[in-house]
């Protein structure tokens, strides 16, 4: 097994190096702006932060419900499948807000937040399921 100067392990999947903690990092920030996007539009808060997290928010939380349950797909296929699925279920919200003359942003946060849970639900049976995990 070759090892590259900052001791990160080429062949394998072990990686020691500085930038092993990045991608946590990132994880949390966006799940950080994201809440703070849905928390701000729920509670009806004015901030000038509230429509940049709000979107990113409705755009996060349904992809990343679909990009985990696309495990199979390669990265740059699940990301843009999720991004494209996050796309249709707003647009879903939106029409369905719209065609019952319903429309209000806390409803359609609420109801893009249930959605993405909806789409998460499946994930631990679907695993328990496919044999994933080990039996005890």
């Amino acid at each position: 097994m070759r090892t590259s100067r900052s001791g990160t392990r080429i062949e394998g999947h072990f990686r020691a190096g500085p930038g092993r903690l990045l991608p946590p990092l990132l994880a949390g920030a966006a799940t950080a702006v994201a809440v703070a996007g849905a928390l701000l539009a729920l509670l009806d808060l004015g901030s000038p932060l509230r429509a940049p997290c709000t979107l990113f928010f409705l755009l996060a939380a349904p992809a990343g419900a679909i990009g985990a349950a696309l495990r199979g797909l390669e990265p740059r296929g699940r990301a843009l499948t999720a991004l494209a699925g996050a796309v249709a279920v707003n647009m879903l919200v939106a029409q369905s807000m719209l065609a019952v003359h319903r429309w209000s942003v806390r409803g359609g946060v609420a109801a893009v937040a249930l959605l993405s849970l909806l789409l998460l639900l499946p994930m631990p049976l679907r695993e328990r399921v496919s044999g994933k995990h080990t039996q005890k």
